[in-house]
């Protein structure tokens, strides 16, 4: 699923810092799910580039790949000298055992075969190499909080099972966007990384963190994951 269309509002949502929960989650997941930097890193579903950027911070060699051409031009002047690749998760072009680490931040849920970018990312790791995955957690995604009262009750109505698109537009100071894509279990994840030939070798379900949880109507996420954070390992 590509967010051409939404490829502006995104630019906009996601480069005005701590706009939203990524500058809140993202320590956690760099910290905790993302190994030491090795040999290349391939990024998928890059946008317009953040999470790229700041894994280069971090000692990454990475090539970051996007199905939207306006994202990866996006992510290409924000970066000049990085490595930005047009191209589809479900249909790598690189050649099988070409990366050792495989990120995937927020973008497993967008794409419109989820499966076949597991399977695709274990095809270009190589053995020992690991696949680092947020995507927003299942849970959270299947219902509400009745208000934003601390202690109010979430409720899912419907299933929790199975796959749902998800179409839900935001705005906040001033800035508008519709976030798209797809709401999986949590057991249909472990069966992509199970059917991809990976092995989770860690998972977490952090809380807002303090900073985050203090601001209005935002405590109410230290009692439910707002993201599901994991690893996986593809055997050597």
């Amino acid at each position: 699923m590509s967010w051409e269309w939404q490829a502006g509002s995104w630019v906009r949502w996601a480069r005005t810092p701590g706009h939203d929960s990524y500058w809140s989650f993202r320590d956690a997941f760099f910290d905790t799910i993302v190994p030491a930097p090795g040999r290349r890193t391939l990024e998928l579903g890059c946008g317009e580039g953040r999470v790229t950027r700041d894994l280069t911070q971090r000692g990454h060699q990475v090539v970051a790949l996007d199905i939207s051409a306006t994202l990866v031009t996006a992510a290409s002047a924000a970066d000049p000298f990085g490595v930005y690749v047009l191209g589809d998760a479900a249909a790598l072009p690189f050649a099988d055992g070409s990366f050792d680490l495989v990120v995937a931040y927020n973008s497993l849920m967008d794409v419109d075969d989820m499966p076949a970018a597991v399977s695709e990312a274990s095809r270009v790791l190589e053995p020992g190499g690991r696949l680092s995955v947020c995507v927003t957690h299942p849970t959270a995604d299947a219902g509400k909080f009745e208000s934003k009262d601390p202690e109010a009750p979430f409720v899912i109505a419907g299933s929790y099972l199975g796959r749902h698109r998800i179409e839900e537009p935001f705005e906040r100071d001033g800035l508008q966007i519709t976030f798209i894509g797809w709401r999986y279990s949590l057991e249909e994840y472990a069966r992509a990384l199970e059917d991809g030939g990976l092995l989770i070798e860690r998972l977490r379900e952090p809380p807002a963190p303090p900073a985050l949880a203090a601001r209005p109507g935002f405590e109410r996420w230290r009692r439910l994951p707002n993201f599901l954070h994991l690893r996986a390992v593809k055997p050597a």
